[in-house]
């Protein structure tokens, strides 16, 4: 089987990435591509677009004329234009692979809500290396307990809007779940001045933007006398798309629900 898969934000960077991503994808077809009203570039080729030349996919400008179109949604947009999308897409049953990250509560819950009735993969990070750290930062935590000090380090291009990365906030999650703490009450982001000595149960984190930056993440655990550090270093954004594009392949198989890619890699 084939899945039909439709890219939302199609002329930007992510969305050309997945263009190509599912060119090169064994059991995906693109048979939709979608940008903001305003855009330039509605109507263009989206193959030539993307760059891996003509594909006969016209950019459209209106998820809800090519609903018939597509079998699974990858969105790595916005929040309020992903709470849009996935309102046009449960009612009819169209799936939805959603990186979008820096949603609000209200906004979740919105998303979470659909999945009764649709399915949908949402996770903060595509990359099958990321969601491998994600596993192993839970097994580190559990393993190290309240004997260290933990720290996550991010790093992404100076374009990125929100912060921290949401993939350093999942990985904050994993930590502190693993260690039966509540991310909200135990969260330092960023220090300055007179902090006063550590208090071993916080988890800090630490961001940098600049350049064109991908994406770098980094947990520590630094205890007396030793320091384990779990690393992922994103070099090009298809790492991402390749991720999303299996998610959506997968995601096809399913009827309704809320996955992310830990449930795609089977890493439970």
């Amino acid at each position: 089987m084939t899945t039909r898969i439709a890219v939302t934000g199609a002329a930007g960077r992510m969305g050309k990435t997945l263009i190509e991503a599912v060119a090169t994808a064994g059991g995906a077809v693109l048979t939709a591509a979608i940008e903001r009203p305003e855009s330039s570039l509605i109507g263009a080729d989206a193959g030539e677009v993307s760059g891996i030349g003509k594909n006969s996919i016209a950019i459209s400008d209106d998820i809800n004329s090519v609903l018939d179109q597509f079998d699974v949604l990858i969105d790595f947009t916005a929040p309020a234009a992903t709470v849009d999308n996935v309102a046009a897409c449960q009612p009819v049953g169209r799936k939805l692979v959603i990186g979008t990250t820096g949603c609000s509560r209200q906004q979740l819950e919105a998303i979470e809500a659909a999945a009764g009735k649709t399915a949908i993969c949402m996770a903060a990070n595509y990359s099958v290396g990321v969601n491998l750290c994600f596993k192993l930062a839970d097994m580190a935590a559990r393993v190290l307990g309240d004997e260290a000090d933990i720290e996550i380090y991010e790093a992404h291009h100076r374009h990125k809007v929100d912060a921290p990365s949401g993939t350093a906030l999942r990985l904050g999650q994993v930590v502190a779940s693993a260690l039966g703490r509540d991310l909200d009450e135990v969260a330092v982001y960023g220090r300055e001045g007179q902090t006063g000595a550590r208090d071993r149960k916080t988890i800090g984190f630490a961001t940098v933007r600049g350049g064109d930056i991908v994406g770098d993440h980094t947990v520590m655990y630094a205890s007396e006398g030793e320091r384990v550090e779990i690393s992922h270093r994103a070099s090009s954004r298809m790492s991402f798309a390749r991720g999303a594009v299996r998610a959506a392949i997968w995601l096809d198989a399913r009827d309704k629900g809320m996955f992310d890619m830990q449930d795609v890699l089977d890493l439970r």
